[in-house]
């Protein structure tokens, strides 16, 4: 028999060895490890771990769950509950600030007829003095006209009423605003139309018109704006967005957002897309001098509007409307001020980010980017909407590497009356997303909120499945230009992070990545089509802090 010493040293004396040794391991202390879960980081394999861990809001490790339990310690621990992972969504193209203005006005968007339009104004308590809404859209209606401003005048003979179509791009106004915009039968605007009939002027207004009318309501106040933000901040990480393209912003909305973000207040990040107006100019271009970035702000682009919007027929097109003869749209500027601030931009280093919806106008700004960019580059100037495109201009996204940056619900809200508007032929080149994709490899997706649902999950929907929420059409709209699951993942992170040059610190999680990221409650790459919408956010962090 063996000795009990011997005994000892050569059966326990290893294994208490390896205890002792297993007690002198210290481990690496971070913030937070996220464990428990199916983690797509969206790296360029689509790579899939099971927890990373997470220092100074930056990640700092990544694997499987026991190769970061061993080595990582943390205060705060994120059990997913075999939930699933994806990098913070990112949208693309949105309006943020306005979206939170717009929670305070006569909410329109579900309105089935004008009659219902009219209740909810009749329920509305005026601020400063107006009735202002967005929303309607006499596409969802049984009449499918215009509406006219009767029945606002008879409700509202004394209070001026303004409420924006669907698509921002036309307006309604009653007799009073009217009358506070010196608008009557005689009036003028440059790109802009205001639609008369056998009684005069019917109320309504289109793109430059609207302005008319726009800038006699009283700006809200910083107060107001400040509720704005901090309202649309809660809505949009609830649904799991981390960063949002908010286009078009004044200098004093870009300076209140910058506040907030150093209160602490913000943390939503924000790339600014600035309105081309004279003040963003002289203070962008000549004080500043050039895009300049914080740790939650980009400020790096200009937008331009090109055109208005198809469903109100303001988008500039090659051919005429095939529902109004001899009408093509027009461009609400002039090309050569459109030239002019390409060139500037050129060479101030800022982006150009420019609405273009008709095809004429893709057209336009693909001719004068191209004639600034000259060839390949890594400008990334962007050809925001990019709803019709003319057969022989899609190569062009290529020769000049002008990104496509589109909203893929646009699609699935205007199948049921886009035919009418184009025509057969023609409507086979709107809304082309894979095609689009096809041109650099790459394309940035958004959702053109308040105008479309700010839920990522519709955007997801609509991308691979080419149907709205009620699942139509049937087979999908166009399939043919439906993205992957894949694709559209990318899409929504980290080609719109490389939309705004932010793709080394957003879009996917990798080592030295923020750590902006959404738990949801089903597998987007995985589930069935008919259970996408079904996807629920379980929570949204950013920076590593839990913030829904």
């Amino acid at each position: 028999m063996l000795k009990v010493n011997e005994l000892f040293f050569r059966v326990l004396y290893p294994f208490v060895l390896m205890l002792m040794l297993e007690g002198c391991i210290t481990k690496t202390p971070v913030d937070l490890i996220v464990h428990n879960a199916t983690i797509y980081t969206v790296d360029e394999n689509f790579t899939v771990v099971e927890a990373i861990a997470v220092q100074g809001g930056k990640i700092v490790a990544m694997g499987k769950e026991n190769q970061i339990l061993n080595k990582y310690s943390a205060e705060e621990m994120y059990d997913a509950q075999s939930q699933v992972v994806f990098p913070g969504f990112i949208d693309a193209h949105c309006h943020f600030l306005g979206y939170g203005l717009l929670l305070n006005q006569v909410q329109l968007a579900d309105c089935k007829s004008f009659d219902e339009v009219v209740e909810r104004c009749k329920k509305h308590t005026p601020q400063n003095g107006w009735i202002v809404g967005m929303g309607w859209n006499n596409e969802k209606w049984k009449d499918k006209q215009f509406p006219v401003r009767e029945k606002l005048d008879e409700l509202f003979p004394d209070t001026p009423v303004l409420l924006r179509r669907i698509d921002g791009h036309a307006a309604l106004a009653n007799s009073k605003a009217l009358e506070l915009a010196e608008i009557d039968s005689e009036t003028l605007v440059s790109g802009g139309q205001i639609l008369k009939d056998e009684n005069g002027l019917t109320g309504v207004l289109v793109d430059k018109a609207v302005d008319l009318v726009l800038t006699k309501i009283p700006s809200p106040s910083i107060d107001e704006k400040k509720r704005a933000l901090l309202a649309a901040q809660r809505n949009c990480l609830s649904v799991g967005l981390t960063t949002v393209d908010d286009a078009g912003l004044d200098r004093e909305d870009v300076e209140l957002i910058e506040k907030l973000h150093k209160t602490g207040e913000l943390k939503i990040r924000i790339y600014a897309m600035l309105k081309d107006t004279k003040e963003n100019f002289d203070y962008y271009l000549n004080t500043v001098g050039e895009p300049y970035r914080t740790e939650q702000l980009t400020v790096n682009a200009f937008k331009f509007y090109g055109d208005g919007a198809m469903g109100s027929s303001g988008a500039c097109l090659l051919q005429a409307y095939a529902d109004q003869e001899g009408y093509f749209g027009t461009l609400l500027n002039d090309t050569a001020y459109f030239k002019k601030y390409a060139k500037i931009l050129y060479e101030k280093g800022f982006q150009m980010c420019t609405h273009a919806i008709g095809d004429a106008t893709v057209r336009t700004f693909l001719n004068i980017y191209g004639e600034v960019l000259k060839g390949t580059n890594d400008r990334r100037w962007r050809i925001e909407h990019a709803q019709l495109v003319a057969p022989e201009d899609f190569p062009l996204f290529a020769k000049y590497t002008i990104v496509p940056s589109v909203q893929p619900t646009h699609a699935t809200s205007d199948f049921s009356w886009i035919e009418l508007k184009l025509g057969k032929k023609r409507m086979a080149y709107g809304y082309a997303y894979k095609k689009l994709l096809q041109q650099n490899g790459w394309i940035a997706l958004g959702t053109d909120f308040p105008i479309e649902d700010i839920n990522p999950i519709t955007t997801f929907y609509a991308s691979v499945a080419r149907k709205n929420k009620d699942g139509l059409p049937k087979n999908g709209f166009q399939i043919e230009n439906a993205l992957t699951r894949k694709e559209t993942i990318r899409g929504m992170t980290i080609w719109a992070a490389l939309a705004n040059f932010e793709e080394q610190e957003k879009g996917s999680l990798e080592l030295g990545k923020n750590a902006d990221f959404v738990v949801l409650n089903q597998d987007l790459m995985q589930i069935n089509e008919d259970e996408l919408l079904n996807t629920k956010v379980i929570a949204t962090f950013v920076g590593g802090e839990k913030l829904y």
